[in-house]
């Protein structure tokens, strides 16, 4: 359709050059000399007027000019070539035809000056300057002219004539196109069909010109396009409706159609798509487009063909991505980007849309599955887009379309779209064959890049999407292992992909369901070794370029298998810290709290596990191959047994006070603490911390019965499983305390908290106390209920891992046992100077409790009462400090420290009095108390010196005294601390020490003369820094470095020296400053 032969005229083609046509266009479109927007604002008489004007000045031109003659001659003959009329009785048209002649002799003279030119040689001296134009190059001045040109083109030769329906229609375009609907006359010759189809047929031999071409696709290709819709394809069976009268025939409607395949291969794909969608009567692309909701909906027989050309461009190569540009780049995005780049990203419906549209398969396809199989490789080759803005776009597409495709077809994503993500994971499970060839030790199984895209994919699709399908679920299970192992060898170093592993793990872990969650956790650990996990010949490594790889393993020497033992049981290790950490941030979903009570229950089956039955079986009729089986189990149960006893330990050191989340989870809690209790007395295995963890648990239960928590209906019937076990507990356990509190227990949550005793009372106000020793207010403890409730399990689980196994380190804060008689009853939340007398004797009598979480719970709350100067409490001053210089000497670290909290505090308030006390304590003999116990009054004194600040000068005197004379003591520990508070107490001073430098010298020198214990050597250098006497201690740090023995001691001394001379060189030749002075003269 588009073919038309060259003219002819090569004399008149030599001479006519591109100005002139260019002018002739300029006078046929502009008279007047405002140009197109001038006759925007005419209506239909004066348009019409104004077309004729052009139309005769241009035939003056031709007849009058002589300079026009060549010109006239070209377009006379390529005129008497054309086979479509050029004249008309409507002006539209006729004006329209001059327009295309003169286009068509643009493009004629373009084709022969790009024939006739012949570029020079680039001279390669200058190679900087730019190569010749060719004389068929059009300005920019010169392309506006053509634009203009075939604007007035289509708006008169190709819009008017759509049927309803098809297209925009100019009405609701522009002002000046409504103008133009109206005066185009569809009655006179020639008919509006034929009208339509020379104007498609001459814009597109036109367009064959590249640089005309491009013109004219660039804008007009939407309105091409719908013009040769109708040519080809609209239905002829039945009367056509106006301005459609005319038939065309079947050849013509056969290149019509023809064309518009030819024009949909050769344009930029994306607008072509865009063009096609708004043929179709999608939604507006832009806001140009908005207009077109108002106009009639497209025909049928047009959305079927617009659906069927749109399917073609998707099953092309790279058609998925047309596709997404050419619905993207319409909201102003485009592939540069825009201003409404940020809106298209954040725009989710226009995602779902593109996800529909790829999702369904079309009906041009065999089937569903072959259509996946072409379209699915190039979603996935969405996600790995560089550049930023159009990456970001294109990946929620691809999120968007991978959910929807799995939750229409899962089974077919399953194949096409999860199974190529998975594949470098897939690749190194132990369940995976892996081929003979890629067994070499030392051979790459997965490159730096799979594993980097592969984890980046998992991460944008399950992560970003957020969507649990089941397909999804299902299909990543079987790798989660592998994406654990990868997250516990990131953590070993810097990696970009950790973060992501991380992510991943806790979005799989939260959307799981609990069984199959806490059964990943039971194989992250190896408690379960039915899962798939990463293939013993693999491990992870790290790339060239800094990211990660899987590799066969080396193969391993006998010397080397300690080192491998060894780095084995460092990396199981480590995963179970790492798995810790993993835990740490699913305390809000409750999964944390979940697989603390199933290790606690396991925990529970190791503790009593009765090993007298394995003692006392008989081997004699067994094999030696049975008993090496009997003994690889007995191997293996011990490994799963210290594991247990590593996942609590790494659990209480690791978790927060908000592990557990609801009621259901404290009362498992409490149910597994019971179960533990009951198995204990049954084997025979009490102990104290077991009877302090029994009561603690039992004291959750007080609290929440108490009142601390709100309980309903539900959590009652939850409560309720509790009793078998309480009622067993009462029956069996020998601590007729306990028994009580049990029964009580039982009686209130049989009466759902109806009748509650004071055993119930006090236990809850027991396990209150030792939550908040500081006093707090009674708002501040119903916000903070939740808090009572889940912070005793740490410390109960703390104190089972060190009754167990002493290798997990840890030290807990022993909870209460509840008490009837010595037990403080008062709560924390009271104002001050509303404690009474006897409350204050109650809380004096629990200070010399036998029970360690009781003492130390008075402890504490008399410290609370000193910091609030309450005056009960410190008429008893002199009674306070023997109690907390008492419970120095308790080898209980909570104990002690919290006498020394109290010391300090009790000095804040009497400080002549108690530091003077102290100051006798700390100076007595060893006789009166023992080296530990002088030391712990020792960092009492430090505290009250930190907390008086400034302050501490008053107390310079004594202080310096009681450390010199400490500094002589025969026990070397207590000198090293005299040294070392010496030291400080200078520092605090800011070494303003008057007369008593001199004798601290003195004191430093004979120390280090005399005293030849190595535990005091190091702190010789502490009054390095005392100006007056720098002669005295120049000397004797020269002494120490030459006959000291000690090497540690030498080494610091000769530290002291180049510290020295490098203040004394800084002193006496002080660095010269180079600076700029600008002075201003009078």
């Amino acid at each position: 359709m588009a073919a038309a032969g060259r003219a002819d005229g090569s004399g008149a083609l030599e001479t006519c050059g591109l100005e002139l046509i260019l002018e002739a266009l300029k006078l046929l479109l502009s008279p007047g000399g405002s140009g197109s927007s001038s006759l925007q604002i005419t209506k239909h008489d004066i348009l019409l007027a104004t077309l004729k004007a052009n139309l005769s000045a241009l035939e003056d031109k031709f007849l009058k000019d002589p300079h026009w003659k060549k010109l006239k001659l070209l377009r006379d003959e390529i005129a008497s070539k054309a086979e479509w009329p050029q004249n008309s009785v409507d002006v539209t048209w006729s004006f329209t035809s001059q327009t295309l002649l003169l286009l068509l002799c643009l493009k004629e003279t373009m084709i022969c000056l790009a024939a006739d030119f012949s570029p020079s040689k680039p001279n390669p001296r200058t190679p900087e300057v730019a190569p010749a134009l060719s004389p068929d190059t059009l300005s920019i001045s010169q392309q506006k002219t053509v634009q203009s040109a075939l604007q007035f083109v289509v708006t008169l030769g190709v819009c008017p004539y759509l049927i309803p329906g098809v297209g925009v229609p100019l009405r609701y375009r522009t002002e000046f196109g409504a103008v133009v609907q109206d005066v185009v006359c569809l009655d006179a010759a020639p008919d509006a069909t034929r009208r339509l189809y020379t104007s498609c047929k001459v814009l597109l031999n036109i367009a064959q010109n590249t640089s005309l071409g491009s013109l004219i696709f660039c804008r007009h290709f939407g309105d091409i396009a719908a013009g040769l819709c109708q040519l080809g394809f609209c239905p002829t069976k039945r009367k056509p409706l106006k301005p459609m009268e005319e038939v065309l025939n079947e050849e013509e409607r056969t290149l019509s159609r023809q064309a518009l395949k030819d024009i949909l291969d050769q344009v930029y794909q994306p607008l072509a798509v865009r063009e096609l969608l708004i043929l179709q009567g999608g939604p507006p692309q832009s806001s140009t487009d908005v207009k077109m909701q108002f106009g009639s909906r497209a025909p049928s027989w047009l959305r079927r063909l617009c659906g069927q050309l749109l399917s073609e461009r998707l099953m092309r190569p790279n058609g998925v991505q047309a596709v997404v540009r050419g619905i993207l780049e319409g909201a102003g995005a485009g592939a540069a980007g825009g201003n409404d780049a940020e809106v298209t990203a954040a725009d989710w419906k226009k995602c779902d849309l593109i996800a529909k549209i790829l999702a369904s398969c079309p009906q041009q396809s065999l089937s569903p599955e072959s259509y996946y199989r072409d379209i699915c490789p190039q979603i996935l080759d969405l996600f790995h887009f560089q550049d930023k803005l159009t990456a970001r776009q294109f990946q929620r597409v691809a999120t968007t379309t991978f959910i929807t495709m799995a939750r229409e077809h899962p089974q077919l994503a399953a194949k096409y779209l999860l199974q190529p993500v998975l594949a470098p994971l897939h690749r190194c499970l132990n369940t995976a064959e892996i081929p003979e060839s890629d067994l070499a030790p030392g051979t790459i199984l997965v490159t730096e890049e799979e594993l980097s895209r592969c984890i980046e994919d998992v991460f944008k699709v399950y992560v970003v999407g957020n969507e649990p399908l089941t397909v999804l679920m299902n299909s990543l299970l079987p790798v989660l292992e592998v994406l654990f192992s990868l997250y516990c060898f990131t953590k070993q170093s810097v990696s970009h992909i950790r973060s992501l592993c991380q992510e991943i793990l806790l979005w799989i872990l939260g959307k799981l369901e609990r069984k199959k969650a806490i059964a990943s956790l039971k194989g992250f650990t190896g408690l379960d070794k039915s899962m798939p996990s990463l293939h013993s010949l693999c491990q992870f490594r790290a790339a060239p370029q800094g990211g990660i790889m899987i590799a066969i393993k080396e193969a391993i020497s006998d010397e080397d298998e300690d080192e491998t033992l060894y780095q084995k049981v460092s990396s199981e290790q480590c995963q179970v810290e790492h798995l810790g950490d993993l835990l740490s941030h699913c305390q809000e979903c409750g999964l944390a709290g979940d697989f603390f009570i199933f290790c606690l229950k396991e925990l529970t089956h190791v503790a009593v596990e009765n090993e007298a039955e394995l003692k006392t079986q008989s081997f004699s009729s067994k094999s030696l191959l049975e008993l090496e089986q009997h003994q690889t189990l007995l191997v293996e149960s011990q490994e799963q047994k210290l594991l247990i006893l590593q996942l609590m330990a790494v659990q209480c050191e690791r978790m927060s006070e908000q592990i557990f989340t609801n009621i259901t989870q404290v009362v498992e809690f409490v149910a597994a603490t019971l179960q533990r209790a009951c198995a204990s007395l049954a084997h025979q295995a009490e102990s104290t911390v077991e009877s302090q963890t029994l009561s603690m648990s039992m004291g959750l239960v007080a609290v929440m019965l108490g009142g601390a928590v709100q309980l309903k209906s539900s959590d009652f019937a939850v409560l309720k499983q509790l009793l078998p076990l309480l009622e067993k507990v009462s029956n069996t356990y020998p601590d007729p305390v306990i028994q009580e509190l049990a029964v009580d227990l039982r009686i209130t949550i049989s009466t759902h908290g109806a009748f509650s005793t004071e055993a119930v009372s006090m236990a809850a106000q027991s396990t209150m106390n030792k939550k908040d020793p500081g006093g707090r207010t009674e708002e501040q403890q119903q916000f903070s209920c939740e808090r009572h409730t889940v912070v005793a399990p740490s410390h109960f689980q703390q104190q089972q891992s060190s009754e167990i196994s002493n290798q997990t380190g840890l030290r807990s804060n022993p909870p209460l046992v509840p008490q009837k008689v010595n037990e403080p009853s008062t709560t924390m939340d009271q104002e001050s100077g509303s404690i009474s007398k006897e409350q204050v004797q109650e809380v004096l009598l629990s200070a010399y409790d036998p029970q360690i979480p009781t003492r130390a719970a008075a402890i504490r709350t008399l410290s609370c009462w000193i910091e609030k100067r309450e005056a009960k409490a410190l008429e008893m001053q002199e009674k306070l400090l023997q109690i907390f210089l008492e419970n120095l000497e308790h080898k209980d670290t909570f104990v002690y420290l919290s006498a020394i909290q109290g010391v300090a505090l009790l000095s804040d308030a009497y400080p002549e009095k108690i530091l003077l006390n102290l100051l006798a304590q700390y100076d007595c003999s060893k006789d009166k108390h023992p080296p530990e116990t002088r030391m712990k009054i020792g960092e009492v004194l430090m505290r009250i010196v930190r907390a008086s600040g400034d302050m501490v000068s008053k107390y310079r005197e004594p202080l310096i005294h009681t450390f010199l004379r400490g500094t002589r003591d025969p026990d070397g520990a207590h000198r090293a601390s005299s040294l070392s508070n010496l030291g400080e107490l200078c520092q605090r001073l800011d070494f303003l020490l008057g007369s008593v430098v001199h004798e601290l010298n003195v004191s430093s020198s004979i120390f280090n003369r005399l005293i030849q214990q190595t535990d005091g050597h190091d702190c010789v250098c502490l009054v390095q820094v005392l100006r007056d006497v720098l002669k005295d201690l120049y000397q004797l740090l020269k002494h120490v470095v030459h006959l000291e023995p000690d090497d540690v001691a030498k080494l610091h001394a000769q530290l002291a020296l180049e510290e020295l001379d490098e203040i004394m060189r800084n002193f006496l030749f002080p660095p010269q400053k180079l600076q700029k002075k600008i002075v201003v003269l009078p």
